[in-house]
């Protein structure tokens, strides 16, 4: 959930955001290691008050500095490529989502039921979330621990709806549905913004999602339908 002056990461609520963390810190790992050994190397070799001038050549330096860049960019570009083949892989869904981008809110339709659709205004914060900027006023509701796909488009700009403590960004395109699968393993709100320049209001189209029991949702969806 944001928090007030965070610099960081979200707490991951999907597999999807655990790897995308896990490959951050893997990466910044990897570049603090080289930015120290740099740093340690030329420090050294400039207050050093005898250096070796009349070493020309060094086979063993040379094979290092030839061989060590590309071990690093193997440890760097592996885990790259497997989350990369991850965030494209498709899931059977166990529903179907399709939003809709306007200036400025959001449209969602759950495809597998019939005449289940609304549109989410923000609203002003309010007591159970007391999150300015974030609440809205009808909220998305989907089940935990399942696979959801999700339809994106866009009915008039671009957009680009993103969760990130779920790891997910997709732009809205007018004309044109694009897809991303998620799923999440923990009940609880989540929020995220327009994350495309929009317009004048672009600031002010936030995406609240609940995410609860599936039993909980089977429910609501029962109410909503008879409603």
């Amino acid at each position: 959930m944001p928090s007030w002056a965070s610099v960081g990461f979200q707490n991951a609520h999907s597999p999807l955001m655990e790897q995308l963390i896990f490959f951050h810190d893997h990466s910044m790992t990897m570049i603090i290691l080289i930015i120290s050994i740099i740093s340690y190397s030329l420090i050294s070799l400039t207050t050093l008050m005898t250096p070796n001038k009349m070493m020309i050549e060094s086979q063993q330096l040379e094979l290092f500095w030839t061989i060590s860049p590309s071990l690093i960019l193997i440890l760097i570009g592996m885990p790259s490529i497997k989350l990369l083949y991850m965030l494209d892989e498709v899931y059977s869904p166990n529903l179907t989502l399709k939003t809709t981008g306007h200036q400025w809110y959001w449209s969602y339709e759950y495809s597998d039921f019939k005449q289940t659709e609304f549109d989410s205004y923000m609203i002003n914060s309010s007591p159970s979330t007391n999150m300015r900027l974030l609440d809205v006023d009808n909220k998305i509701i989907i089940p935990m621990n399942s696979q959801i796909r999700n339809l994106i488009t866009a009915a008039d700009v671009l957009h680009s709806w993103t969760i990130p403590s779920l790891g997910i960004k997709a732009d809205a395109v007018p004309g044109r549905l694009n897809q991303v699968n998620f799923s999440c393993n923990a009940p609880g709100m989540y929020f995220g913004q327009c994350s495309e320049i929009c317009g004048t209001n672009h600031s002010f189209m936030p995406i609240a999602m609940e995410v609860i029991p599936m039993n909980f949702f089977t429910k609501w969806m029962k109410t909503s339908l008879d409603n």
